[in-house]
């Protein structure tokens, strides 16, 4: 049970290792377009189909007519990958259980967004769990744990990737120590007692930027939210994403929000103790492009208030670049 593309290398794996998948569970297919007149199949399903598994899509899991086509599956196993919270009726089916693979080292990071926060919160190790679905979401007995380590240089999308490959390798670990037999389960409080960091769901104004706040702090903030949803700020009274931005040593301490530019490769905002020098962003109505190019297109100049930066752009016209 799965739907987007973090679940796509557990599904292979499953495959490759041989083991039977009576079916795939994901959601219904997304309208797109501009009329909202297409429909887009999940990554999870997209692979199913090319490996001739069969496919359910329920609108709702409670649903009589969906709970008997699971049942008719007969699996012994269901495994959880990114998936929505399951009522009992559906995790306690099979005879050998449900587990669920969690992007984080439980019981830290139960939520949403484990990912983003672990980042967020300057961590220096991420991993995955995986563990028996219960009642309370993200509380079941551990399974498996295996760690990864979170590197200056990564960000949301890198660790994403990190974790996926990695979470692949542990399903298939898990779901052969459960068919041998061998799988023993811990209570979460067993392995961890003490203060719980959550993950729960961002939003828009959880992403914006705090120029108050220490260097390594916005730092840590901007490549926690990269390349989704993207930390912002304002800009002449527009929101602009930040994606990309790289701390500057030995600064002099400015006003939080100021910034200070050489007007060709470097736009340095300062924050409660340093700056940051923004690498690429994003303007309201623009595409996403490296600092180079906003200075390229734009003529800045610079007024600042404490938190949010303001800079009035004037476009001027330079040469026919195509």
């Amino acid at each position: 049970m799965g739907t987007p593309d973090f679940a796509v290398p557990t599904l292979e794996r499953l495959i490759e290792e041989g083991y039977n998948v009576v079916g795939v569970i994901t959601m219904p297919d997304k309208p797109i377009g501009r009329h909202q007149s297409q429909l887009q199949a999940s990554p999870v399903k997209e692979c199913a189909l090319k490996h001739d598994i069969p496919v359910l899509q329920p609108e709702r899991l409670k649903d009589e007519v969906f709970l008997e086509e699971l049942r008719a599956l007969r699996a012994d196993l269901q495994i959880v990958v990114a998936f929505r919270m399951l009522p009992e009726a559906v995790w306690a089916m099979p005879r050998l259980g449900t587990f669920n693979l969690h992007a984080a080292l439980l019981p830290q990071y139960r939520g949403a967004a484990p990912i983003n926060w672990a980042i967020i919160n300057g961590d220096k190790i991420s991993g995955v769990t995986t563990f028996f679905l219960k009642h309370e979401i993200d509380t079941g007995d551990v399974i498996m744990r295996r760690e990864v380590e979170i590197t200056e240089a990564d960000d949301a999308g890198t660790l994403h990737d990190k974790l996926m490959l990695l979470g692949g390798e542990t399903v298939v670990d898990t779901v052969k120590s459960i068919i041998r037999g061998e799988a023993v389960a811990r209570t979460q409080a067993s392995i961890y007692d003490g203060e719980l960091r959550p993950a729960p769901k961002i939003f828009r104004d959880t992403c914006r930027i705090n120029w108050n706040q220490p260097t390594k702090k916005v730092y840590d903030f901007i490549r926690g939210l990269s390349p989704y949803p993207a930390a912002w700020t304002t800009l002449n009274g527009k929101a602009v994403k930040i994606y990309e931005a790289e701390k500057v040593e030995n600064s002099s301490i400015q006003k939080p929000g100021t910034i200070r530019t050489d007007g060709k490769t470097n736009m340095e905002i300062a924050t409660a103790d340093g700056f940051l020098n923004v690498k690429t962003l994003q303007l309201e109505g623009k595409k996403k492009m490296p600092i180079s190019e906003l200075f390229f297109r734009f003529f800045l100049k610079i007024t600042m208030k404490p938190t949010v930066f303001h800079t009035f752009f004037h476009r001027f016209f330079l040469f026919d670049r195509g």
